[in-house]
C-alpha cells in the first residue's frame, strides 16, 4: 500500500482514490481493513501514560518543607524522642496528604476527546453497506454521511446532495460551511478546506459519500488531542509563592541552626541539647497550620463560588483568578450566542436593523411579508425539533418574531417540489401552491446568484422593472463587511406550475437577510467591569476576521475606528521563537486574533505569560482544548462547551455566564488579600518562637518551648485566628486595583518588616518574662517553661490586632469587626484550658500547677507584646 498523502486536500477524488488503493463503489475488502488495521491502528484516540497513583503520592515528598521535618523526624527518633517524632510523622503525613488529594482531583487528561470518537459510522465494504464501529474504520474506507450524523474521521468528499458541515468545536465558526469537491491550493486553512470532513464535527444538512483519509491521532481533533495531552501546565502563582516562601524560612532555619551548632559547640555545650534544640528550631519554621488554614480558605471560596455555578476543579485555582491580567476567550459560544440569528433586513430600498421592538408593524408591506413567506416556505428546517440548517432555523424564529405561524404558511402553501441548494448554484428553491389559485416559485440564496435570474423588484405594492443591481449589491457587500452572512430572496407567483426550462426565470426580487452569530447579552458589561479592574481581554478565534471585528466592536473590545487594522489574522503570525521586539509589542496591544489555530493559541498564552501576566482562557470547544490546559487558569462553559473542554479547565462556568468570571476574580482577589494577612500572621507567631528559643539557647536560659509545645501552638492556637482571618469578605474596592503580577511576591518588603516587628514583640515579652521567673523569682525550669509557653500563646492571639494598617483605629477596623475573629480568640482559650485538664495532654505538653500571681504575670507580659508591637509599628 502506498503512503497517505499528507495533504489531501490539495488531490483530486481519483488520486487519492488510487493511492489509498480503494474502489470508488465496492469500498475495501475485509481482508484489506484488517490489514491497515494492523498498519494503523484503531480510529481512536489512545490515552497517553499517566503517573501511578503511588507516583503521585510519593512525588508530595520531593518538597524542601518536607526534607526539613523529615531531618527533624530522623533526629527526634535517634535520639529516643518518640512523642516529638511521631507527632512530627502526623504533621508531614498530613501535609502530604493534602498535596496528593489535590493533584489527584485534577488528573484527567482526555477521556472526554475519547468518549467523542465513540461513534459509529456507515461504511461501504465489499460492495455492501455495514454499519461498524467508528474505531473499525481505517484509511481507504468509504463512509456514507446524511444530516444529524457525527463524522467518524478525516475524509475527503467523493460526491455530496448540499452538505453541509458544523465544525465550530474544531475552528470556532460559528456558521456551518458549505461543502463541496473541487481540489484546493496547499495555504488552504482548515477552516476553508471544504472538500474535507473531519472527524468530531456535526453533519446539518444533505448527504455525502466520503474517502477516508486518516483515523485516530492523525486526524485533525486526534492532533489537537495530542498537543493537549504534550502541554504542560505551569505551577500556579500561588503555588510559586508558597514554594518561594518555604525556601525562605528553610534558608532561616539552617542560618540558625548552624549559629546555634558554632556557639554550642564553642561553648562545650551538650550535644543532646544541641540536637534537641534544632529539632525545636525546625518544627518552629515551618508554619504546619498553613496548608490546613490555606486550603479551607481556597475550600471555602470555592464552595462560594459553587453556590453561584461557578465550579472551581482545583482549589489553588480561587486564588489564580484573582491574580489574572489577561483573559483569552473564544468568540463562538464565549462571547457569542452560537445561534444564527436575523441582525438586518433590506427591503423597499429601507434597511431594518435588529432588535426592533414591533417587527408585525412591517406586515402591511407587501415586500417584507412575501420575503418572510419565502422564508418559511423555502425551508426544510424544523424549530420544534431544532433540526436542520442554522440559517434556516434563524428564519423560522425571525418569523415567529414577526407574527407569523410557520405552521400555518406551510399548510396553507404545501410544497410540491424542491431544488437543492448546491455549491455551484447557489440557491436553493420550492414551488408551493398558493393559498387560492396558482403557485408561488420561492428562492433563496447567494444575491450574485439570485439577482441574475431576476427582471423586477417588489417596492411598496409596485412591480418594477430591476434596474438597479448595484445598489443591492453595494447593499450586500455593506452588510458582509460587518460580518454577516447575506442571502437574497425572490419568488414568481405564476398561475400554472412552471417547467424545469422556465423554473428560475422572470424572478421578483424581494429584499436581504444578514445573519450573525450575536453578542451574548451579559457581555458588554462584563467586559467593561473587567477592563476597570486592570484586566486585558483578548478575542483569539478560528472564525473570519470579519466577523471578529464586528463582534469586538460590539461588545466594546475594539473601536470601530480601528478597522480591519485592529485584528491579527493567523496565517500572519509567526512562530513564538521567531518574534521580534516590535513584533511582540504589536502582539502584546493586539485585542483580535482571527483564524488562529489550537497551536497558534498555544503561542499567545505563552506570550502573555512570558511577559510576566497570569493568563485566563475561556473557550467551549475541542479547539480551545489545548490553550484551556496552558493557561494559568482555563475557564470551560458549562453549557455549550465540550466534554474535551470542561475535562481540562480549572473552572467551569455552568450556566455559560460571562459575568461569574467578574465574581470568580472578585472572589480570588479577596482570597488572596485574606492568604496575605494569616500568613503573615502565622509567619510572625513562628518567628516569634524561633527567636525566643535562639535567644534562650544563647543566654543558656530554661528553654521557653519545647517540640511538642510548638507543634501545639503551630496546629491548634495559632490556626483558628488564622481560619478567622481568612474569613474576610475583601475590600469594597478590590475590582479597582490593577491586578497582582506573576512574580510580586507573596509579602512585599514592608509585610516582612510588619512582620519581623510583629515577632520581636512577642518574643521580647517571651524572653521578658523567662528573665523575671528565672533570675527575680528562682522558679524551677519546668515552671518558667509553662509561664513562656502561656505567654507566648497569649501575644499569638492578641497578635491578630496588629495587622491593621498604621492609619486604622486598632479599636474599630476589619479585625474588631470580624465576628469569626473574636469566636476564634475564645475558641483557643478553652482548648488551652482542656489541654490542662486532660492528664494525658497535660503530660505531653509538660504542663505543671501554676499560682494565681503566675497567671497575673503572664496576662501582663502577654499583653505587653501588643503593646511593644504597636510601639514599634509606629516607630518606622
Amino acid at each position: 500500500m502506498k503512503q497517505i498523502p499528507k495533504l489531501p486536500f490539495t488531490q483530486t477524488k481519483e488520486q487519492l482514490l488510487d493511492l489509498l488503493e480503494s474502489d470508488p463503489e465496492r469500498g475495501l475488502s475485509e481482508e484489506e481493513v484488517l490489514s491497515r488495521r494492523n498498519i494503523y491502528g484503531l480510529n481512536q484516540l489512545k490515552k497517553l501514560s499517566q503517573k501511578p497513583v503511588l507516583g503521585i503520592f510519593f512525588e508530595q515528598f520531593l518538597d524542601p518543607v518536607i526534607y526539613v521535618l523529615l531531618l527533624a523526624n530522623v533526629l527526634a527518633f535517634s535520639f529516643g524522642e518518640w512523642l516529638d517524632g511521631t507527632a512530627i510523622s502526623i504533621v508531614i503525613l498530613v501535609t502530604v496528604l493534602i498535596g496528593f488529594f489535590m493533584e489527584l482531583q485534577a488528573i484527567r487528561s482526555m477521556e472526554a476527546l475519547r468518549k467523542m470518537s465513540r461513534t459509529s459510522a456507515l461504511s461501504i465494504r465489499s460492495g455492501q453497506n455495514k454499519n461498524i464501529p467508528a474505531e473499525e474504520l481505517v484509511p481507504g474506507d468509504l463512509i456514507l454521511l446524511e444530516m444529524g450524523d457525527v463524522v467518524p474521521a478525516d475524509a475527503r468528499i467523493l460526491s455530496h446532495q448540499k452538505l453541509a458541515i458544523k465544525e465550530a468545536i474544531l475552528t470556532g465558526e460559528s456558521d456551518q460551511v458549505e461543502k463541496g469537491t473541487e481540489v484546493l491550493p496547499e495555504n488552504t486553512v482548515l477552516g476553508d478546506r471544504i472538500n474535507m470532513v473531519f472527524k468530531g464535527t456535526l453533519v446539518t444538512r444533505g448527504t455525502a459519500r466520503a474517502l477516508v483519509v486518516a483515523t485516530g491521532f492523525e486526524t485533525e481533533l486526534g492532533k489537537i488531542s495530542r498537543l493537549t495531552q504534550q502541554t504542560e501546565k505551569d505551577r500556579t502563582p500561588l503555588q510559586k509563592k508558597l514554594s518561594t516562601l518555604s525556601k525562605r524560612l528553610i534558608g532561616i532555619t539552617l542560618i540558625l541552626a548552624l549559629f546555634i551548632a558554632f556557639s554550642g559547640y564553642t561553648q562545650g555545650r551538650d550535644i543532646r541539647l544541641m540536637i534537641e534544640t534544632a529539632i525545636a528550631l525546625a518544627v518552629a519554621a515551618i508554619p504546619e497550620g498553613l496548608p490546613i488554614v490555606a486550603t479551607i480558605a481556597l475550600a471555602r471560596g470555592m464552595l462560594r463560588l459553587a453556590k453561584r455555578k461557578v465550579i472551581v476543579k482545583r482549589l489553588d485555582s480561587v486564588q489564580t483568578l484573582g491574580e489574572t491580567g489577561v483573559i483569552c476567550t473564544d468568540k463562538t459560544g464565549t462571547l457569542t450566542e452560537n445561534e444564527m440569528s436575523v441582525h438586518a433586513v433590506v427591503f423597499n430600498k429601507h434597511l431594518l436593523e435588529l432588535p426592533d421592538h414591533d417587527l408585525r408593524q412591517y406586515q402591511s408591506i407587501p415586500a417584507f411579508d412575501a420575503m418572510l413567506r419565502v422564508g418559511v416556505l423555502c425551508n426544510n428546517a424544523e424549530i420544534a425539533i431544532k433540526r436542520g440548517d442554522p440559517i434556516e432555523i434563524a428564519l423560522l424564529h425571525f418569523a415567529k418574531q414577526s407574527g407569523y405561524s410557520v405552521t400555518e404558511i406551510r399548510d396553507q402553501q404545501t410544497e410540491v417540489y424542491e431544488l437543492p441548494f448546491d455549491t455551484e448554484r447557489k440557491m436553493m428553491a420550492t414551488i408551493n401552491k398558493a393559498s387560492g389559485d396558482g403557485y408561488w416559485l420561492c428562492v433563496k440564496g447567494a444575491l450574485e446568484n439570485v439577482i441574475e435570474q431576476c427582471s423586477h423588484v417588489l417596492e411598496g405594492a409596485d412591480l418594477l422593472q430591476l434596474q438597479d443591481k448595484n445598489y443591492w449589491i453595494e447593499k450586500a457587500n455593506r452588510l458582509a463587511e460587518q460580518g454577516m452572512r447575506v442571502l437574497a430572496f425572490a419568488y414568481c407567483p405564476r398561475t400554472e406550475r412552471p417547467g424545469k426550462k422556465e423554473f428560475l426565470e422572470e424572478l421578483v426580487l424581494l429584499g436581504l437577510i444578514g445573519f450573525i452569530d450575536p453578542p451574548r447579552k451579559d457581555i458588554a458589561p462584563a467586559i467593561e467591569t473587567c477592563q476597570s479592574a486592570g484586566i486585558k481581554l483578548v478575542m483569539v478565534t478560528g472564525d473570519h476576521p470579519v466577523t471578529a471585528r464586528k463582534i469586538a466592536e460590539e461588545i466594546g473590545l475594539l473601536q470601530k475606528e480601528e478597522g480591519a487594522q485592529g485584528v491579527i489574522v493567523g496565517k500572519d503570525l509567526k512562530p513564538f521563537a521567531e518574534l521580534g521586539k516590535e513584533e511582540m509589542e504589536l502582539l502584546l496591544k493586539a485585542s483580535v486574533f482571527a483564524r488562529v489555530t489550537p497551536s497558534q493559541k498555544l503561542d499567545l498564552i505563552s506570550l502573555y505569560q512570558s511577559n510576566n501576566n497570569t493568563v485566563g482562557m475561556t473557550g467551549d470547544g475541542v479547539n480551545d482544548a489545548p490553550a484551556l490546559k496552558k493557561a494559568d487558569i482555563g475557564i470551560a462553559m458549562g453549557i455549550r462547551g465540550t466534554d474535551a473542554a470542561k475535562e481540562v479547565a480549572d473552572v467551569v462556568l455552568q450556566d455559560d455566564s460571562f459575568n461569574a468570571i467578574e465574581l470568580a476574580i472578585r472572589q480570588g482577589r479577596a482570597i488572596f488579600e485574606n492568604i496575605r494577612n494569616f500568613v503573615v500572621y502565622l509567619l510572625s507567631c513562628n518567628l516569634a518562637e524561633i527567636i525566643a528559643v535562639a535567644m534562650a539557647f544563647l543566654l543558656n536560659l530554661p528553654s521557653p518551648l519545647l517540640p511538642l509545645q510548638i507543634l501545639f501552638l503551630n496546629l491548634v492556637t495559632d490556626v483558628f485566628p488564622a481560619l478567622a482571618l481568612g474569613m474576610g469578605e475583601g475590600a469594597s474596592d478590590i475590582m479597582d486595583k490593577p491586578p497582582k503580577k506573576p512574580d510580586h511576591p507573596l509579602l512585599s518588603l514592608r509585610q516582612w518588616m510588619n512582620t519581623f516587628a510583629y515577632a520581636v514583640g512577642i518574643s521580647l515579652a517571651t524572653l521578658g518574662i523567662i528573665f523575671f521567673a528565672h533570675f527575680k523569682l528562682h522558679l524551677p525550669a519546668d515552671e518558667v517553661n509553662n509561664m513562656a509557653f502561656y505567654t507566648l500563646i497569649l501575644g499569638q492571639l492578641l497578635n491578630v490586632f496588629n495587622l491593621p494598617a498604621n492609619h486604622i483605629s486598632i479599636f474599630n477596623n476589619e479585625v474588631t469587626r470580624n465576628l469569626w475573629v473574636w469566636r476564634a480568640l475564645v475558641l483557643c482559650v478553652l482548648i488551652v484550658g482542656m489541654a490542662y485538664a486532660i492528664p494525658l495532654v497535660r503530660e505531653v505538653l509538660v504542663l505543671v500547677p501554676l499560682q494565681w500571681y503566675q497567671v497575673g504575670l503572664i496576662g501582663l507580659f502577654g499583653l505587653g507584646s501588643l503593646v511593644v508591637t504597636q510601639i514599634l509599628k509606629r516607630l518606622y
